[in-house]
């Protein structure tokens, strides 16, 4: 297979938070959008969350024709993906289970659609072991919000085909997304790793009664946390190695910093710090509801998001609001008229 179809249909499979939001990008970008999960709850569900979601959506750019009245919605599987030219996958980390339903997608799906996964840990690889087209399957992991957050990692099986990974590169950034391509699959991808990464170490200073838990919080959202939402750390090191450059920066403060490697010690998890760490994040939640916190949280990164695509002519196509849907035209920003 050389190459899919062009996208007008996207299938959700699995409505959970990941799956919502995935859904509420595809309708902002002008998608129809058929999702389906088993759960009877499931379609009202997904319903109110786009409607939640609706605003943030808008804020960064909503492409011609876009509507939550384009979604769709099925319990039956096989009738969800019947016609669809992409299908994201977002049911629950599994391997069994995700094995199994990629053979019936694999089964459902026109041979010339993609199918990809929202997995946040487990492998193309292992997926697809049962798909009969597994050259068309690849991992497309998220992260949340999908309809905010615009890093989508891709990454294919052992018996992935180039050009399908190539093929959900481009339609991702086709809708607004800045996906990076894994050159090898390893468990838990790549930017899930570097935040465990990082995560452990606040949790050990939490354990070590360094600082408490907000000011945890704070000293990666108000110190490093900002400089990354505006250029990662190989670069950020660039800038720190003065005229040098990066090449003063590995010379002469990279050597110290590897040294201090050796001094990092992950936290023993126990019950009390378990506790620890729930305390804390109440305290520090000052009694906002989850969807308060979300809604905060969702509007200041659809600010900067505006701001990064003043400033950086390299971020995702289209993030602050390019037309993107299949009926849209090239260049055309959203709220901007047809025509002389």
């Amino acid at each position: 297979m050389t190459s899919h179809r062009p996208v007008h249909r996207v299938a959700i499979v699995g409505t959970g938070t990941i799956g919502a939001g995935w859904a509420t990008h595809y309708l902002a970008r002008g998608f129809d959008v058929t999702a389906t999960d088993p759960a009877p709850t499931a379609e009202k569900a997904l319903r109110s969350y786009v409607a939640g979601a609706w605003d943030a959506a808008a804020a960064i750019g909503l492409a011609p024709g876009a509507s939550p009245d384009r979604l769709g919605f099925t319990p039956d599987m096989r009738q969800a993906v019947a016609d669809a030219d992409f299908v994201q996958e977002n049911a629950p980390e599994r391997p069994e289970l995700k094995v199994r339903l990629f053979a019936d997608l694999d089964d459902a799906t026109p041979p010339e659609s993609i199918i990809a996964s929202s997995s946040s840990g487990i492998t193309m690889s292992a997926i697809q072991a049962d798909c009969r087209h597994p050259e068309r399957t690849v991992i497309g992991h998220p992260f949340n919000p999908p309809h905010v957050i615009p890093l989508v990692e891709v990454v294919g099986g052992a018996r992935t085909a180039p050009e399908a990974v190539r093929d959900a590169m481009a339609f991702y950034a086709a809708t607004g997304k800045h996906p990076i391509h894994l050159r090898k699959e390893l468990p838990g991808h790549v930017a899930n790793r570097i935040q465990v990464a990082l995560y452990r170490e606040v949790v050990y200073l939490i354990q070590e009664g360094v600082l408490d838990v907000a000011d945890a919080d704070d000293a990666v959202s108000w110190g490093p946390g900002l400089r990354w939402g505006v250029m990662g750390p190989s670069l950020l090191w660039h800038l720190g190695g003065g005229e040098g450059g990066i090449r003063h920066f590995m010379d002469t403060l990279m050597p110290r910093m590897a040294a201090s490697w050796d001094q990092l010690r992950a936290p023993e998890f126990t019950p009390a710090l378990r506790d620890t760490i729930v305390s804390g994040v109440l305290e520090e939640a000052d009694g906002h509801s989850i969807d308060e916190l979300s809604a905060r949280r969702d509007a200041m990164l659809a600010a900067l998001l505006a701001v990064r695509a003043r400033h950086d002519p390299s971020g995702p196509p289209d993030e602050a609001g390019a037309a993107t849907g299949p009926d849209a035209k090239a260049g055309t920003k959203a709220g901007a008229k047809e025509g002389p």
